[in-house]
C-alpha cells in the first residue's frame, strides 16, 4: 500500500471537520434546498488505523487523557451507530478475519516512524477540543 493509512486517517479528519462545517452551515440556511450526499462506507483499513491509534499513540502523547478524548470522538465519528465506538474497535481487533488488516495497519504505523505518529496522536489530542 503506497499511502500510508495512517495519512488517510489525518486527511479522515480534516475531511470530516469540513463536513461538519458544510453541514452546520447549511442547515443554517432556511430558504435553501439542502442536498445531503451519503457518507462513504467506512473500510476495515480505515478502521485498523483508527485502532493502532490507540496502541501507538499513549506513548507519544504527554496528556493522554486528552488523547483518549479525541480518539474516542474519532471512533465515534467513523463508527456513529455504535453506542461505544471505541469497545467496538477493541473487539473488532481480535477477530480472526480482522487481524491480517490490523497487522497491515500496525506495519504501516511502524513505517511512518515516531515523528510522523507523534504529530498524528498530537493532532487526535487537540481533536478532542
Amino acid at each position: 500500500m503506497k499511502v500510508s493509512l495512517l495519512k488517510s486517517v489525518s486527511l479522515g479528519l480534516f475531511t470530516t471537520a469540513l463536513m461538519t462545517v458544510s453541514v452546520t452551515h447549511a442547515a443554517t440556511q432556511k430558504d435553501e434546498n439542502i442536498e445531503v450526499t451519503p457518507l462513504q462506507k467506512v473500510t476495515q483499513q480505515e478502521l485498523a488505523a483508527i485502532y493502532v491509534l490507540s496502541e501507538v499513540c499513549p506513548g507519544l502523547v504527554k496528556d493522554k487523557a486528552q488523547f483518549e478524548q479525541g480518539y474516542s470522538k474519532l471512533a465515534q465519528e467513523y463508527l456513529p451507530a455504535e453506542k461505544d465506538a471505541v469497545s467496538t474497535l477493541s473487539k473488532l481487533s481480535k477477530e480472526k478475519k480482522f487481524k491480517p488488516i490490523l497487522a497491515e495497519a500496525r506495519s504501516d504505523a511502524k513505517k511512518a516512524g515516531d515523528a510522523k505518529n507523534q504529530e498524528i496522536c498530537q493532532e487526535l489530542s487537540a481533536y478532542s477540543k
